[in-house]
């Protein structure tokens, strides 16, 4: 999670829109409820200009597009989305429109159109103009926020790991709190961050850009904001991609993501093992063990000792403790450039002459806009079970079958205390439209792990193919390096081609 630019809370294309968009907080629950058929806003026109950013493609540009705060009242008040183009550097190649849809909750297009639009043009061979947005809450684009105080915006408070003997009355307390505080100050616009209203906003960016369909790349979260679109328009799909897929069980949906990771994290682990007792580290002081069975022990060993002797970083007032160091490695396996650096945390805490330091993810609160996006949209688009006794006995029991992650994953959240119930269940994903989506997974990922990505398949039937790749990490197309897996992509959005069934792709 990373921190963005911002922009004004509602900034729009007229006086009459900023004028109409402050009174947002006053506007009842913008869930995403029945939209009547009749109810369409006026297709807004983009202007664009140039904005390339230090590291990106030198002609990005620019826009904000307008979409109603609430669905229902289409010339109700208007947010605005900060969104992006990449034009086909080959306009005579060109065959249509391509959107990167990011991850998160929480997670910026724009910027991810910067980080991957030059490596992405340079696979499509000007086939596309290649387009993202920032959703609703997030970047550019009208934010939200709770007025949560610093310490409960740390990643590892947001996210509840349990006290050191698996207690879980301080999450209780802050996950109430934090229920509390959204409910006071995050008004309409919070309440209308959700998936359907993601969904509704891609498609008014379609119309926008004048286009029929679309193609699109969507990446973990991304991936069920794709899918969702996919049920919702049919007709206005292309070429479709997702890149890391979740369980799309629509009872659960970011509750089951959560409680799946322990089980990602899981997988992943002997990964980063046998990388952390290949001989080849010994060189660089970060080789841990001798033999990758000895990891394993080795890290749940140091999490407990910190767990009761936490120790001092240069981080002043944030000692590393066991919960911390859980947290690091559950970050870390997202990628093995950030092995060493996990290493290097290890070898510190174990050395009583070191002081650890922290990665500023682990160090740093999270701004107050950030936090909130990234627990409005799971907690606006499903209602989360009671009662709050049950979460201690879940907690226990996932302690003990996954103590990488020490039962954070099924944790009482602040979503066990939202003030606002779910305007409806998402819609459930189905096989029923046309057979234009190809999925790509890594087997090995710790964010969305492969089990939750089989029901996804399986609930995409005929319309998906589905390419597993033999590899670790949370991302696959243009991530993990693997030629099969970015061929195969990168043919399917060039020419439509797919594999006749599901396939494999060697490590």
């Amino acid at each position: 999670m990373t921190s963005y630019a911002r922009r004004g809370l509602f900034r729009a294309l007229s006086a009459t829109a900023v004028a109409a968009a402050l009174t947002a907080t006053a506007v009842p629950a913008a869930h995403a409820g029945a939209v009547p058929a009749a109810a369409a806003a006026p297709v807004p026109s983009l202007a664009w200009r140039d904005c390339a950013r230090p590291g990106g493609p030198a002609d990005q540009e620019c826009a904000e597009l307008p979409v109603p705060l609430d669905y229902r009242r289409p010339d109700g008040p208007q947010l605005t989305l900060a969104v992006s183009r990449l034009r086909s550097d080959r306009p005579a190649a060109r065959r249509g429109t391509l959107i990167v849809i990011p991850g998160g909750p929480g997670s910026s297009g724009v910027q991810r159109l910067t980080q991957k639009g030059a490596a992405l043009r340079g696979q499509l061979d000007g086939a596309y103009d290649i387009v993202s947005l920032d959703p609703r809450g997030v970047g550019g684009s009208t934010r939200a926020g709770c007025g949560l105080d610093a310490a409960d915006r740390h990643l590892v408070t947001l996210r509840s790991w349990p006290a050191a003997d698996g207690g879980i009355a301080a999450n209780t307390a802050r996950s109430r709190r934090t229920a509390e505080a959204c409910a006071r100050n995050g008004g309409a616009v919070l309440r209308s961050l959700t998936t359907a209203n993601e969904v509704r906003d891609i498609d008014r960016f379609r119309q926008a850009l004048g286009e029929e369909k679309l193609s699109a790349w969507g990446v973990s979260y991304g991936t069920y904001v794709s899918a969702q679109y996919a049920q919702k328009y049919p007709q206005h799909t292309d070429r479709w991609v997702l890149d890391s897929s979740g369980d799309p069980d629509p009872s659960r949906v970011g509750r089951g993501w959560l409680a799946n990771a322990a089980v990602g994290v899981e997988d992943r682990m002997p990964d980063f093992a046998a990388w952390a007792a290949d001989p080849a580290r010994a060189d660089a002081g970060l080789r841990l063990a001798q033999r990758p069975a000895e990891v394993r022990p080795l890290f749940l060993a140091l999490a407990a000792k910190l767990d009761r002797e936490p120790k001092e970083t240069t981080t002043p007032g944030a000692p590393l403790t066991g919960t911390l160091l859980r947290q690091a490695l559950q970050t870390a396996l997202y990628g093995e450039d950030a092995f060493p650096q996990l290493a290097r945390l290890i070898e510190a805490a174990q050395d009583p002459a070191a002081t650890p330091v922290l990665t500023p993810d682990l160090a740093q609160a999270m701004t107050d806009e950030d936090a909130a996006v990234s627990i409005g949209v799971i907690c606006n688009d499903v209602r989360w079970p009671g009662p709050i006794s049950s979460y201690g006995p879940a907690v226990a029991a996932d302690r003990a079958a996954h103590p990488l992650t020490a039962g954070m994953p099924v944790n009482v959240t602040p979503c066990a205390f939202w003030k606002d119930a779910p305007a409806g269940q998402p819609a459930r994903i189905t096989d029923r439209g046309p057979s234009d989506i190809l999925m790509i997974q890594n087997r090995r990922d710790p964010a969305t792990p492969y089990s939750g990505a089989l029901k996804m398949r399986a609930a995409l039937g005929g319309r998906a193919r589905l390419v597993t790749v033999d590899s670790g990490g949370h991302g696959s197309y243009l991530g993990t390096g693997n030629d099969c897996g970015d061929r195969t992509v990168t043919r399917f959005f060039t020419t439509g081609q797919r594999p006749e069934h599901d396939t494999e792709c060697a490590g």
